[in-house]
């Protein structure tokens, strides 16, 4: 382990080439599906297997998936995109080549917002391109020999590239988050790192602090999910810091992760490897996006993850923590927005969202789709307690179960049903208050001796036997006025 002393001493640099699957239907360059989970090699065709003759045509709808993702990181979107093969052989690339952009990537900067300890900083985009995912190689349990599935092979992916602008393996993990909230808020990816359809490369190095020269990167892959990035970037910046404390030169090489030692080891040099050959694809036209054709991608565009939390916090008063919660999820948000325009008491929306609703959905692992409270339904709730008709308590325990079961009654019938309508008459809760005190006499001269800690076991017996229906507010002011006269 290296000294706290020796680490301050040095300044970690991460960039992150980030690829997301498209959720299209069918593949980058020709119709054959998409669709995860198939046996393998039956999402196949000539085409996919690259056999001589066949040509390949762009996907329009993988096309508008890369623009929205351009929009959304404020990058300039090129007009004019031509495609190009890089040329490498493996055994699942069944052409021999991948076609993918080199020059001229559909988008072109931008950058992503990322929020840590309540400050924010802005990763400045590279680019992100339109590409073809390769198929995969397969090694099965007592297998000698490696069998290849060309599903995958064609799927749809852009590849979003950042600016060497991580500091911390927390930034990393912040900025991959926020790209996964993107694409999902966009519905162009689901984000699945363990299934593959987001995956990640980091390109890490490090440098003594205060100075301007980056030190030689060492591009790391094989990471599954968003703890394992964290871990190898962590890795990787002690190990470099040994080296360099060793005089010894960092190679520029490309590394693989293994999460079960939290380690990295070396795959191959940089500079062994032949040159990719990239020419521009013979097969392929150039792609021109016009302006109508922009501006009804940008008018398809939903509101984003950034934006709303501002409308959460600046229109609806909400702390960051709770807009952060709420807008993790794009259907949470909407149904958060849509609860906003039944009810103004928005930080008790904000608490039944975070709460009971989350809460329910996590025990039976629900989408909120399949949530049987509308927000109409939902803002009645909230607005029979603000009426001081039913306290939280009665609301969140007898009426939200009743009102789970779908059965058609409002919230204001369920609780005459079930006899809850909160006593409010002081006439009718000063009668069972004096009851109580008078069965605590012992207590009541304990809390005129100064134990007025003793306020909440009255408030409590109270409550019971009222069988919960005394209005609290009300209840409170009598007690109080009763224990110290």
């Amino acid at each position: 382990m290296l000294s706290a002393e020796i680490k301050d001493k040095y300044e970690l640099v991460v960039g992150l080439e980030v690829h997301a699957q498209l959720l299209t239907q069918s593949k980058m360059y020709n119709s054959d599906s998409t669709e995860y989970g198939n046996m393998p090699n039956t999402n196949i065709s000539v085409i996919t297997l690259g056999h001589p003759g066949t040509l390949p045509k762009v996907n329009k709808k993988a096309v508008e998936f890369a623009m929205k993702m351009g929009i959304a990181c404020e990058s300039e979107i090129n007009r004019t995109n031509i495609f190009a093969r890089k040329n490498y052989f493996y055994p699942d690339l069944p052409k021999g080549y991948q076609i993918t952009q080199d020059k001229g990537p559909i988008c072109k900067g931008g950058k992503v917002y990322i929020t840590l300890n309540g400050a924010e900083k802005s990763i400045a985009i590279t680019r992100i391109h339109m590409e073809e995912d390769a198929g995969k190689s397969m090694h099965l349990a007592g297998e000698v020999d490696t069998l290849v599935d060309f599903n995958r092979a064609g799927v749809p992916l852009i590849e979003i590239v950042s600016e060497p602008d991580m500091r911390s393996s927390e930034e990393a993990y912040a900025y991959l988050a926020e790209i996964k909230r993107l694409v999902r808020y966009l519905d162009i990816c689901d984000g699945n790192m363990e299934e593959g359809s987001l995956r990640c490369d980091a390109n890490i190095s490090v440098m003594l602090k205060g100075s301007d020269t980056f030190g030689k990167k060492v591009e790391v892959k094989n990471m599954n999910s968003f703890r394992n990035v964290a871990r190898a970037i962590e890795h990787e910046f002690e190990r470099q810091i040994q080296m360099i404390e060793a005089g010894e030169d960092i190679p520029s090489e490309t590394r693989t992760f293994d999460a079960t030692t939290g380690t990295t080891s070396s795959m191959r040099s940089k500079e062994d490897l032949n040159d990719y050959r990239y020419f521009p694809e013979p097969d392929l036209s150039p792609v021109l996006i016009s302006e109508e054709w922009l501006q009804s991608v940008r008018s398809e565009m939903p509101s984003l993850p950034r934006e709303l939390f501002k409308r959460f916090v600046n229109e609806y008063g909400l702390p960051d923590y709770d807009a952060g919660v709420l807008t993790d999820s794009k259907e949470i948000a909407l149904y958060f927005e849509e609860l906003c325009q039944k009810t103004k008491n928005y930080k008790a929306a904000s608490n039944w969202m975070m709460g009971p609703v989350k809460s329910y959905l996590n025990e039976l692992t629900l989408h909120i789709s399949d949530f049987p409270i509308s927000p109409a339904q939902l803002a009645e709730l909230i607005a029979l307690i603000d009426e001081g008709k039913v306290n939280f308590s009665v609301a969140s325990q007898k009426i939200y179960p009743v009102m789970i079961e779908q059965n058609g009654k409002t919230p204001l019938q369920i609780a005459e049903d079930l006899n809850l309508i909160q006593e409010s008459d002081e006439g009718s809760i000063r009668p069972i208050i004096e009851q109580v005190i008078a069965a605590n006499s012992a207590k009541v001269e304990e809390y005129r001796a100064g134990k007025k800690g003793l306020l909440g076991m009255f408030m409590g017996q109270v409550m019971k036997q009222s069988q919960g229906k005394a209005d609290p507010k009300v209840a409170s002011k009598i007690l109080t006025e009763l224990l110290e006269n």
